[in-house]
């Protein structure tokens, strides 16, 4: 008689808890770009992401980052006629743009993830599972090109102020300013937010990134993935730090009062707005550009905010030793927004227009080589099965 095979014990399917934040753990590929938070370093596709924004358009950027390569004269070309064409609002949600802009609680951003969502519905835009590689690409141009002039219709028709059309002959950023202003902004203006956005156009695996990938994952369209970054991005935590820089300089008021107010604050356990980043622990490299940037424009703000800078570093390194608390993006990207003319509603929506270019490469990225993201829960509730409790019946 032969003896029973032998009976493995089941593998454990318990999973394995990640830290708190997800911080440390890797949860996807990608060739878009990376950061080294400790080398102060960030690039797009292997390009110095700093020196991009010092010698390129925002346009051969944005090919970068959604093609995978700079473009040549001819791909560039083709690329800004995709991006003029794309800006046409799509037919019949002017009316219902206007709407929005006059609701009683409207903010910028809200209502940009509104019409974001809005438009991708009258576009009828189909689940990336149901679409090639190069129909995917077309939507991401599409909707990166049509955001902003969602934004500014909302914006001056909030204002009180009739829209503006973008002029063709501008490119994104001086497009930018004119539709804000209803005038061809000057070029050092133009350029100085041209460099902001492409500064702001990826950041790796990003909060809004993440849940731009994971709706992705489940085959959903290009509207939805982005409704859901705009979200992500809303959160005071991700996305809403460059007002809150300025903020603090304005309750600071004068450089005599920078010592004693920033040192109450840290003693007081507050957060200095503009400094300290999640991943970097050295120089934000962003900040140094943006720093080279606001001092081109110059202006009495630069000098007060330069002042700032430095008694925060100062006092952050006495207070609190060993920290590696520096400079972030936010501190210099409130003081080029305002000296370019953006009222301060309007920083984190115009961050969001610039990473528009991010996200949906990052969602073209993720449909092109697919996997439902479906992570596991560690239960820590009560005991199961819990009987229900003596006489309890439907009623």
């Amino acid at each position: 008689m032969s003896e029973a095979p032998e009976v493995k014990p089941a593998e454990s399917t318990t999973p394995t808890l990640a830290p708190r934040g997800l911080e440390g753990v890797a949860v996807a590929e990608t060739r878009i770009g990376d950061v080294r938070g400790e080398e102060g370093f960030y690039h797009y596709r292997g390009y110095d992401a700093t020196e991009l924004a010092r010698h390129c358009s925002f346009e051969q950027v944005w090919h970068l980052l959604l093609i995978g390569e700079l473009p040549n004269a001819r791909e560039l070309r083709w690329l800004q006629d995709q991006a003029v064409a794309g800006r046409a609002l799509p037919g019949g949600v002017s009316t219902a743009l206007d709407d929005i802009a006059r609701l009683p609680g409207y903010t910028a951003l809200g209502a940009l993830r509104t019409a974001v969502s809005l438009s991708a519905a009258a576009l009828n835009l189909q689940p990336t599972l149901d679409l090639t590689p190069d129909q995917v690409r077309a939507d991401a141009l599409r909707m990166v090109a049509l955001t902003p002039v969602l934004l500014m219709r909302l914006h001056r028709v909030h204002q009180g102020l009739a829209p503006i059309d973008p002029d063709p002959s501008l490119g994104y950023a001086a497009a930018y300013l004119q539709m804000l202003t209803g005038e061809r902004p000057g070029p050092e203006a133009a350029r100085a937010l041209e460099q902001y956005m492409i500064l702001t156009m990826d950041h790796g695996f990003n909060s809004s990134t993440f849940t731009a990938r994971v709706i992705t994952s489940t085959g959903s369209d290009m509207g939805s993935a982005l409704t859901g970054a705009i979200g992500a991005l809303a959160g005071p935590l991700h996305g809403g730090a460059p007002s809150r820089a300025l903020d603090m300089l304005d309750a600071i008021g004068t450089p005599e009062r920078a010592e004693e107010h920033l040192r109450d604050e840290v003693k007081g356990g507050q957060r200095l707005m503009g400094f300290g980043h999640r991943v970097y622990k050295t120089d934000d490299p962003r900040s140094v550009l943006l720093h080279e940037v606001a001092r081109g424009l110059g202006g009495p703000q630069v000098e007060f905010a330069e002042h700032v800078e430095a008694t925060a570093l100062r006092v952050l390194s006495e207070l609190k030793p060993g920290r590696r608390l520096y400079t972030n993006v936010e501190f210099y990207s409130g003081v080029v927004m305002n000296t370019v003319g953006l009222s301060r509603d309007m920083f984190t929506p115009t961050f969001a227009c610039s990473r528009t270019v991010g996200w949906t490469s990052a969602v073209a990225e993720q449909a092109s080589n697919n996997r439902l993201i479906r992570p596991s829960a560690i239960y820590v509730g009560p005991p199961a099965p819990r009987p229900l409790p003596e006489g309890y019946a439907y009623a």
